[in-house]
């Protein structure tokens, strides 16, 4: 059996997040460099000129793409730090991420510091994604949730997840961040879909169908 299958649930979901930062984070870099050929912060859609100025929105492009380096750095020597090892060496965004990424496995044995990395990681890859206008599609799922009865399902594709919506869903497991934080909504990662499916609630075919967004999709901005 591989590492992948034995690693836990959110080494899985960091690892996932990170693999989604690095590939928008240059995009939004690029968003900073006007180009006649795509729409940027100061074109329409369709390729017209606005009129005005597009300073609001170039500087909102431009403080997340500043945040996010800023919090790459920090998220990376918090890490070196909690597991004792040398500091960290110079690194574009997407070098410190591959380098988190290295440190998974080590990661994965601190809990509250691997719990810390997923909050930081999903967090700044969802903020890339709204300053990119990407709303996260959502993709309702029939059957009911095995853990609190309700149709409150979903799947969320860019997370590779099924979550339950339900704000009152716990699971048996105190353990498990819908414990921890009550904003937490637990979830499924891929992992896991064979064991959702076999409770019953949906067949494995709908999970993977509409993770890969081959379903009625929802697009919602969180």
């Amino acid at each position: 059996m591989s590492n992948d299958a034995l690693a836990h649930p959110d080494r899985i979901r960091a690892s996932h997040w990170i693999t989604v930062l690095i590939r928008q984070f240059p995009e939004l870099q690029a968003e900073l460099t006007p180009s006649p050929h795509r729409p940027g912060p100061g074109r329409q859609r369709g390729g017209t000129d606005r009129r005005g100025p597009s300073e609001p929105l170039r500087l909102r492009v431009s403080d997340t793409v500043r945040d996010i380096t800023d919090g790459v750095v920090e998220l990376e020597e918090a890490v070196h730090d909690r597991l004792g090892l040398p500091p960290t060496g110079r690194g574009t965004v997407e070098v410190r991420l591959a380098r988190l990424a290295g440190l998974l496995e080590r990661v994965e044995a601190d809990p509250s510091l691997m719990r810390h990395l997923l909050d930081e990681i999903s967090g700044m890859a969802r903020r890339c994604a709204g300053a990119l206008g990407d709303a996260e599609p959502v993709v309702r799922l029939s059957g009911r949730c095995p853990l609190c009865a309700s149709v409150s399902l979903r799947a969320f594709p860019l997370r590779r997840a099924v979550l339950c919506i339900n704000p009152g869903c716990r699971c048996p497991h105190s353990a498990c961040g819908c414990h921890a934080d009550r904003a937490h909504r637990h979830s499924w990662p891929e992992g896991e879909w064979a064991e959702l499916a076999a409770g019953g609630a949906l067949t494995l075919e709908e999970i993977t169908a509409a993770l890969d967004e081959r379903s009625t999709v929802v697009a919602v901005s969180r």
